[in-house]
């Protein structure tokens, strides 16, 4: 596993300097060499000094193109991972203009086999022929260490009940080891989609949509509907373990969406109907038990109104029509003979 190892570059200001006094040198050896040579009389030999100094002006003109490849500068939010001939060197994380060792490496290079990259150019795909082009290039060396988001697509996995459900994610993270996330994965954005799709899935595979009553520990459960909270973080201890050979930190994974499949969603949904229409009757029933118990209660410490066993279970019955029926009562009159 690759270790992250900082490194200072120097200033960039004071090598600009250099360099563009290195030019005005070169320029002024070349016209003095140009003019000595030019004001030497025809048939004297020009002195070797002035030969020798167009020679090198022009030689020293080519080199001096070289140290311009070491110039980079670095923003507030990046990291420039330095290269030597394939001999990782350090990471630079400073902002500024910097000047470093011009035959450091501005890319990885090209990760794919020649036989691969023909093959995807091939391909009518346009996505294949752009991976083929990145492949080529490689990762560059100098790479974000900013926030970055990645909003998931919608997924059809099974929960642990093995209904399927739609879900979807949004991760926050950011690059904390520059080594780890260049060499020890091939591409780390490509790595981090893949790693979210795949524990996304699993978490939504060890917890239940929703509740649900034939099981026991229904009540103390955790499920993905009514605890966004501890998913959302199971998510996150998930992630983090799985980007951490890539030295990918993950700051914060919440779902996005969640819902039944269409096949189910119907069916779904008239069980979560029953199981309200249920719990409804059920506060009914409790509140008529109770009105009624108390009328009974209030009608015999009266004293006014004396009743049997049968006159009471006909009043509870009675009663309880009443107050469980879902359309208003009507009551019979019973006038009694008039003859």
């Amino acid at each position: 596993m690759s270790v992250e190892k900082q490194l200072k570059a120097k200033s960039g200001y004071g090598m600009l300097v250099a360099v563009a006094v290195a030019l005005i040198a070169i320029i002024g050896l070349f016209i003095w060499s140009t003019i000595g040579l030019a004001s030497t009389p025809d048939g004297v030999d020009a002195p070797a000094v002035y030969g020798w100094g167009l020679g090198l002006s022009i030689l020293a003109f080519c080199l001096w193109f070289i140290p311009l490849n070491g110039f980079f500068s670095l923003q507030p939010g990046q990291a420039r991972v330095c290269i030597l001939f394939g001999k990782y060197v350090g990471t630079v994380r400073d902002e500024g203009l910097f000047w470093a060792n011009p035959f450091f490496s501005k890319s990885m290079g090209g990760s794919a086999g020649i036989g691969e990259m023909i093959e995807l150019e091939m391909s009518d795909s346009k996505a294949a022929k752009a991976a083929a082009q990145k492949a080529a290039k490689g990762n560059p060396t100098t790479i974000s260490t900013r926030v970055r988001t990645l909003n998931g697509e919608r997924l059809k996995v099974n929960d642990k009940m093995g209904n399927p459900i739609e879900i979807a994610t949004v991760v926050v993270w950011h690059v904390a080891d520059t080594a780890k996330a260049l060499f020890d994965v091939d591409d780390y954005q490509s790595y981090v989609a893949m790693q979210a799709e795949t524990a996304l899935r699993h978490v939504a595979s060890v917890y239940a949509y929703d509740h649900l009553e034939d099981e026991s520990d229904a009540a103390g459960a955790i499920t993905l509907r009514a605890n966004v909270e501890e998913v959302s973080e199971a998510l996150r201890r998930e992630l983090a373990m799985r980007l951490a050979p890539a030295g990918v930190e993950v700051d914060d994974a919440r779902l996005t969406h969640l819902a039944y499949s269409p096949e189910i969603a119907q069916a779904m949904l008239r069980r979560q109907q029953a199981e309200a229409v249920i719990a409804a009757r059920k506060k009914i029933v409790e509140g008529a038990v109770s009105m009624v118990d108390m009328a009974v209660k209030e009608m015999a410490a009266g004293g006014t109104i004396e009743l049997d066993d049968e006159r009471k279970a006909q009043m509870a019955s009675n009663l309880m029509v009443v107050l469980c029926g879902e359309s208003e009562a009507h009551p019979v009159l019973n006038a009694g003979s008039l003859y």
